[in-house]
């Protein structure tokens, strides 16, 4: 009796371990506050400005998933582009994403070149730019991606679309790029918001 009574007890601190690691595992994803398929159009029918031009919008057959907030750079690189024209080129962003306006520590991913957004977790989506517009002249264009890849079992396994949106500051400068500068890189502080779409 005393060998089956440590043979329970054994059992039920692995499961116990088990299920904490699942559950610590699963608010990693959770940190991004997914919307469940019922209230995902509603979400982001809320959320979406409504001044979104009409060629950003995502085709038919997708929905929200859920968006972040993000704080970072875009970085230039000084290049001559033509022989004694210099000019600052777009390099990679470099930002954190965040669950919550106001990124009040809540971090949840990260983004950079691809360009690419990793979770916490470690799930990723590499995207391309199909449309892009210029809301606000002084700051970089809104735009919609593509998805080209994803990789891991996370939140950005199934994403299709994403949205750049409220986009402040990120461009590139105007001035110093000139033949003592080529290779010098300029990290220029943005804030933008991401909205991302998986299939319906």
């Amino acid at each position: 009796m005393k060998t089956i009574s440590k043979l329970s007890n054994c059992a039920i601190i692995t499961c116990f371990a088990a299920a904490t690691l699942f559950t610590s595992s699963c608010q990693k994803e959770e940190d991004f506050a997914m919307p469940s398929t019922t209230t995902a159009s509603t979400s982001a029918a809320k959320s979406v400005p409504s001044n979104l031009p009409a060629i950003l919008a995502v085709p038919p057959g997708n929905e929200m998933s859920f968006h972040a907030y993000a704080t970072g750079v875009q970085i230039y690189t000084c290049t001559e582009t033509a022989p004694g024209v210099f000019s600052w080129v777009f390099t990679a962003p470099e930002a954190d994403l965040f669950a919550n306006a106001g990124n009040n520590g809540n971090g949840v991913g990260i983004h950079y070149a691809g360009p690419t957004w990793e979770s916490n977790s470690g799930s990723k989506v590499v995207g391309t730019r199909l449309q892009g517009s210029t809301v606000d002249a002084s700051a970089i264009p809104w735009l919609l991606l593509g998805a080209v890849s994803n990789q891991g079992a996370g939140v950005f396994a199934d994403i299709t679309f994403i949205q750049r949106v409220n986009t402040v500051g990120g461009l590139a400068p105007t001035t110093g790029a000139n033949s003592s500068t080529v290779g010098q890189q300029s990290r220029v502080p943005y804030t933008a918001e991401y909205f991302f779409y998986h299939p319906q």
